[in-house]
Parts: C-alpha cells; structure tokens; sequence
C-alpha cells in the first residue's frame, strides 16, 4: 500500500484575530548533541504538528477529528488523499479522509463557504486559493484564512464536523455543499433542504485502489441561523430555490452585521434517522465548546505517554507520531449502537463500539501492538469488530474501507492482527469465535459470492507448500492475486501459520497447533542456495525471474533483499539457511549499508536507503518507507550484535521530521507513525501476532507509559537511559525493576509485571544481549 503546522502569523486578512504560533522546527537529527535534560515537555497536545506527512506523499490530513472519530474534517486540495501541502486552493472541507493511504478514497461532502453569485459547480473551477502563512492546526482543530477573505475553522465530535465560517459583510455569503463530487467515484448522490437551517444528503461512492463495491454514506448539515436564500444543482445547471438537487446545494445568508455562520454536520454509514440521531446526541453545542471538548480528549490520549529530555523538534515529531496513531480505525456505530455490517445489513453494537477501516497489511506490523499497549479498550473493541466481519460476512477482511472489502494488498494479515489482541488479553469471550474464523480463513478460499479474497492462493500453498508466482494474475474479482505476488505471499502466510499455532496451542487446540507449526516453516520452499535469497517459484516449481535478487519478481513492494528477514517466527532457521551468524551479519550490514551508516547516519538514510515515494523496486539496501522492512533493523537482536540495531533504527528515526515532508512513506493509517513511537521508546512488536517485545535503545532520558491496570497492574512503567544521545546510544546493562536483564526481548506477560526498565548507555558497543540465550525465541 503506498505510501509515502505551519504554525504562523495570519496574514494581512485577520491580521486582527488570528495570534501568533511558533513557527516549526526542524529535526534532522534523532538527539541534540546534549540532551535537555530530564525536564518534562509542555502539554503534548502543544506538540503536535497535523501539517506533518502532508508533503512528499506521506497523505496525511491537517483537519479536525478526534482520537478514532467517524468524521475527519480536513480541507482537500486536489490531491488523491485530500490534502497537498504543495496545492494552493481548496476546493472544500470534507468529512471522511484515511490518513496516510496511497489510494483514492473519502472526500465525501466537500463544504466551502464562497461570497458573490453561485454560477459554477465544479469545484476544480469554484475553488479558493490560499497561503500556508494563513493557516493553523492543531489536534481537533484548523483554521484558514481564505483568498475570498473568509475565515473557515473546523472542530469535531466523534461523529460530526463543526465549521464556522466567518465572512466579509455581505449579502452574499454561501456555503456550497457539494454531494455529487468527492475524493472517489461517485456513483450517485442527492441532497435535500429540509428547512431554512437544515440540509440532508446521501453519497455512494466507490474506488480505492481498485473498483470497489460501493458504500453509502448519509450527512445532516444544521446552521446556527437561518439562510435567506439557497438553491441546489444538478451537472452545471444550478437552480434557486430548489429544494432537491443530485449534485449540490447552497445557502446564502447576510453578514452585514453578525458576520459568522456555523454548522454542524453529522455523519452515518446507517441511514438517515442515523444522521439526524448522531447530530441530535452530539451537535447543539457551540463551535468553542465543540473545539475545547476536542483538545481534552487529545490531551487526555497524548498523555498516555510522557518523555523527558530531548530537543523540542524531537519531542514534536514524537508526539506528532503518537497523534496520528490514535487516527484509526474509525468508530463505525452510529450514537445508538447501529451499524452497516459488511453484509449489508443493519446491526447494533451491544457492549462494544463498533470499527471500521482496516489497512491491516499494514497496521498488523506496530499499529496494533501500540494500541493493544496504550488504548486496550479501544485495541478490543476494534478486534471484536473484526471477529463481527467475518460472523456477518462469512470471512475475515483483508483491507476493509467502511462497509466493504477492498482486498488491496496480499498474504494473510488479519491473523497475526488478531493473535496479537488475543495474547493481549484482548478478546476475552471471543477466544473461540475468534478462532473458528481464524480457522476457517487459514484452510480455505471464500466462496464465489464472498465480496472477499481470503487468502486466494491457499489450495496451492496446501498443496505445495508455496504459492506459484503467475505474472499479472488477475481474479474475478476486485483486489490484489495472492498469485501474482507468489513470493512474498508465501512468506506472509507461513508466518500467519506460526502466530495461528501459537493462540491453537493455547486455547487446546493441539492437533491444529502442530499442523499450523509445521506449516509456517514453509518459507524455507523460497530458499534458493544458489543465490542465497528467498526466490519465487512458478506453476511448475521451478525458481524464476533474474537470479539477482535486487531485480526479483513476486514480491508485493519490494525486493528479495527487503523480504528476507520476513521470517520472525523462526530467525534462527534462517540465519542458517543463510550460512550462519557471520554470514547472516554481513548480509544484514550489506543490507543497510553498515560502513556507511557509521560514517554519516543522516546521508546514509536519505541518499541509500530512500529513493523517493513508491520506489519499492529494484532496491538492494533497506527501504524504511514501506511496511516490509519495519522490522529488519531488528534482525541483529537474533544475530548477536543488538548494537546495531540502536545504529540501524537512530539512523531510521531521522527520516522523521516537523515538516511537512517529515515522514517517510505513506503513513498507512498510523504504521509509519507507529513505528516511530515504538522505536523512540525502545520496545518493539519483533514477532508480530506473538507478544514478543523487542528491546533498543530510547531516545529519550525518561519515558512514562500510563497503562490500564486491568492489563497492567502498576498502572504504568517508566523507561529511563540517563544521557542517550546521538553519541551515547549503546546499551551497556538493562535492569527491570533493579535486577539485572541480559535478554533482548520481553514478553507481554513480564512487561505487565514490570515498574521501571532501566538502561545505561554509552558511545561504545557492550557484550549486553549479544549471547544465544538472549535472542528473541523461535516459535514452534
């Protein structure tokens, strides 16, 4: 899936009511030189920089929405994704963006306020320009001055956006809501006024990144004040004083004197009744009230984790991370309880809220782990969602956007998504649901008339023991040929069979256990040892595509040289596979061109490792952009030399800046921020779908984790390195709770049993964790 605040004066137009805000800074570097100090920072939610990722397609939104809310508000410029930082007009604030995907979705209901007559309704052509000098952003919050002299800011609840717009005096002020045009597809779209406040509009849209089946939302728009006119369109014919319309309305009113309007706009994927019933449970407030509700809840999120030292650019692009992290899944359950289940049919959520929107190729990989760590009963009712897909469905989702399934992306990643929230403790009461959707997902192929892929090439890989790479294979139906990526969907689906095994093992299910085992070691099928890489095999077994592995074919996004460490559940195997130790250490300091890294991490990272958004080909050498390398820098934790690790992922962290293009690759939905997170505070998901905690290096002095004590019964652990800096980087001892720890990982069982985990550092490698005893455990 691909991937790739301002904060400033107001200009000249609302010299007079916009303040001034710090103007960002960048940070080029993982640490000062000498670090602050073990001072904590202000509030976190002063920290956060929406405008990162919104540059050099990291498709992020600088709009208003609050931790996993249905509505994002966010203006759109013209890009795929929305927003562009490099676009200078709007063409509307639309509810429904995903931060970070590489593909065309969302953008429904684009709302822009205008001033004069309403005669064009493209909204290419009606769109405003504006200066970034002009604008401002922060969680929940954004505002712009417009170049037609208009004021917008937008807040939001969970479920509605909230704009108020303030307007030059005149008897023409407008607000154009525009039905008919949208980030996507639009298959079809009506609005109706029902009042001399009140709009209601329906959108079907459909895309992504392929030809999706089509999903419906439904909005209620209410004004504080009446409009004194409106009038509504259909292709370019615009109508005054109709009511109905299938491509937009607007609504005119006076600012001569009081010169703001504001709206609130409820969203649902239900119906109607669904709309006005989320406006009537969460609109009727004011828009500064709407706004202070907004902060509370960010800052209450942002400070599930505190960090001390550090310069303020580090802090800014931590916490900028962490804020995008709690972006998704969205909560898909209108106010009471209802939802459009992926059957298409209406369900209600009892005991649980239920999500929508699910990049999991992606998020299996960190996002999960962090959220199963800092928002348990968010992390669990989004996995009960999941198992809710596959019981009203027939079958587990892929990638899911709203109400449908997309099928983007290959392999398996809704198992080690969900072994992950059953090792966490996550799905209490739904172990065995779980399961027998695991289950049924892990032997077999949805039937013709599932709108779902499953894992499509399992009758071959059951009966070979590898999937066949068929160049271009296309299926009936929309989405992603496990086929056509035979190489890395093998590797995806052995090390699906591993983390399934693991949760068979232990709800009883030995027989399934030993069989998903014995499974999961066949990544070893794709070992070439003429190359010395994993190499994808054709229909008749046979290695195929050029021998270099650089120039590989059969991998989703990436090379032989990027998905060779894909094997978490058993490094050892493949380290001798390999050739061993030494051999698998020259590989890997090949792989991140090691010698280099030393002499000039920063360089190394952006003139070897990054090429540029979407180059996922023809690569030798680590791409930190895309999600099959988020764990290599990891990989020396199995091969004796955890040192270079701190060296690998330090350099990797410089990739992220406070500026807008400061953040490398599509950020995937909080993938890419949440490796940020997990890295900066020295704990990574090293076994994804398994509670395996790999152990690095913090960046900062002092990081303070509040948990929930129902999982963690301390309430929280603090992770301290007094004096880590760029030079101070190296582990010498780790002591949990005071006694001595020479492992590299901790499991999720000693975590929660954990108060403080302390490291010393130094500027020279140690022989900590470098024993056999101390790698990560193969899964068997």
């Amino acid at each position: 899936m691909r991937r790739i605040l301002r904060l400033c004066l107001a200009g000249a137009v609302a010299a007079s009511v916009l303040t001034a805000a710090p103007a960002p800074v960048r940070a080029a570097e993982t640490h000062d030189a000498r670090p602050a100090g073990p001072a904590a920072p202000a509030d976190p939610v002063d920290l956060v920089d929406p405008f990162i990722g919104t540059a050099n397609e990291g498709n992020t939104f600088p709009g208003a929405t609050v931790p996993f809310g249905m509505v994002q508000l966010s203006p759109d410029t013209g890009h795929f994704a929305g927003y562009n930082y490099a676009h200078h007009r709007i063409r509307g604030f639309s509810l429904i963006h995903l931060s970070g995907v590489g593909c065309r979705i969302g953008g429904d209901l684009p709302v822009l306020p205008t001033v004069g007559d309403v005669t064009r309704t493209d909204y290419a052509q009606y769109a405003v320009p504006f200066r970034h000098e002009d604008e401002r952003a922060g969680p929940g919050y954004y505002r712009v001055v417009l170049g037609n002299g208009v004021r917008a800011e937008l807040t939001a609840t969970t479920r509605t956006g909230v704009q108020r717009y303030t307007f030059p005096a005149t008897d023409q002020a407008n607000v154009l809501l525009n039905a008919g045009q949208a980030l996507h597809r639009t298959v079809s779209s009506e609005v109706e006024i029902l009042d001399d406040r009140t709009v209601r509009a329906t959108i079907t849209g459909r895309g992504f990144c392929e030809d999706t089946e089509p999903y419906t939302v439904h909005t209620i728009t209410r004004f504080d004040r009446p409009f004194t006119a409106h009038g509504t369109w259909d292709g370019t014919t615009v109508t005054e004083g109709a009511r109905k319309g299938r491509g937009g309305a607007y609504l005119r009113f006076d600012t001569t004197r009081d010169r703001t309007v504001e709206a609130t706009t409820a969203l649902s994927y239900v119906d109607a009744a669904g709309a006005a019933g989320n406006l009537r449970a969460e609109g009727g407030r004011s828009f500064d009230a709407v706004r202070a509700a907004a902060r509370r809840a960010w800052a209450d999120r942002l400070q599930t984790v505190r960090v001390h030292g550090g310069s303020t650019a580090l802090r800014r692009t931590f916490y900028s991370a962490l804020y995008r992290s709690f972006l998704a899944p969205n909560t898909g359950s209108d106010a009471d309880g209802r939802y459009t289940g992926w059957d298409r049919r209406v369900h209600r959520a009892e005991g649980f809220t239920y999500y929508q929107n699910w990049s999991l190729w992606d998020t299996y990989r960190t996002q999960a782990q962090l959220l199963a760590l800092l928002a348990p009963d968010e992390a669990r009712d989004m996995a009960v969602s999941v198992v809710k897909v596959a019981e009203e469905s027939g079958w587990l989702p892929k990638w899911g956007h709203a109400t449908v399934e997309t099928n983007v992306m290959t392999g398996d990643p809704v198992t080690p998504y969900l072994t992950t929230a059953f090792h966490q403790g996550l799905l209490k009461g739904y172990e065995e649901r779980a399961y027998h959707a695991l289950r049924r997902n892990a032997d077999g192929v949805p039937p013709a008339g599932s709108p779902a892929l499953g894992r499509n090439a399992n009758p071959d890989y059951l009966t070979r023991g590898f999937v066949p790479y068929v160049k271009g294979h296309r299926l009936p139906k929309p989405g992603h040929s496990d086929h056509a990526f035979g190489a890395s969907a093998t590797l995806e689906y052995a090390l699906s069979d591993a983390m399934l095994a693991q949760m068979a093992r232990a709800l009883g299910h030995h027989e399934d256990a030993a069989r998903y085992a014995a499974r999961s070691r066949s990544y070893r099928r794709l070992f070439d040892p003429s190359t010395g890489f994993f190499r994808a095999r054709d229909a008749s077994g046979a290695f195929t595509g050029p021998a270099d592995p650089a120039r590989s074919v059969g991998f989703h996004e990436g090379t032989a040289w990027q998905y060779q460490w894909l094997v978490p559940q058993d490094l050892p195997g493949l380290i001798e596979l390999i050739g061993g130790r030494r051999a698998a250490n020259d590989r890997l300091d090949a792989f991140f061109a090691y010698d280099r890294l030393l002499r000039d991490p920063e360089r190394t990272a952006r003139e070897v490792w990054v090429n540029k958004p979407y180059a996922f080909y023809g690569a030798a050498t680590y791409n930190p952009l895309n999600e099959p390398d988020l764990a290599a820098p990891y990989t020396y934790l199995s091969t004796g030399q955890p040192w270079k690790t701190a060296d690998v992922v330090h350099a990797a962290l410089t990739l992220f800046t406070a500026e807008p293009d400061g953040l490398t690759g599509n950020d995937d939905l909080g993938t890419m921020s949440a490796w940020h997170v997990l890295s900066s505070i020295g704990l990574f998901p090293v076994q994804p779908g398994h509670p395996t905690w790999g152990l690095s290096t913090p960046v900062f002095e002092r990081v303070d984790l509040r948990l929930d004590r129902r999982h963690h019964p301390r309430g929280g652990l603090t992770i301290t390195a007094p004096g880590t800096s760029r030079t101070n980087r190296y582990i010498q001892t780790v002591t949990a709770d005071g006694v001595t720890y020479d492992r590299t990982y901790l499991t999720t069982d000693a975590l929660r049993r954990l108060g403080t985990l302390h490291h010393t550092v130094g500027p020279r490698p140690s022989a900590w964790g470098t024993s056999r005893q101390a790698a990560p455990p193969v899964l068997r």
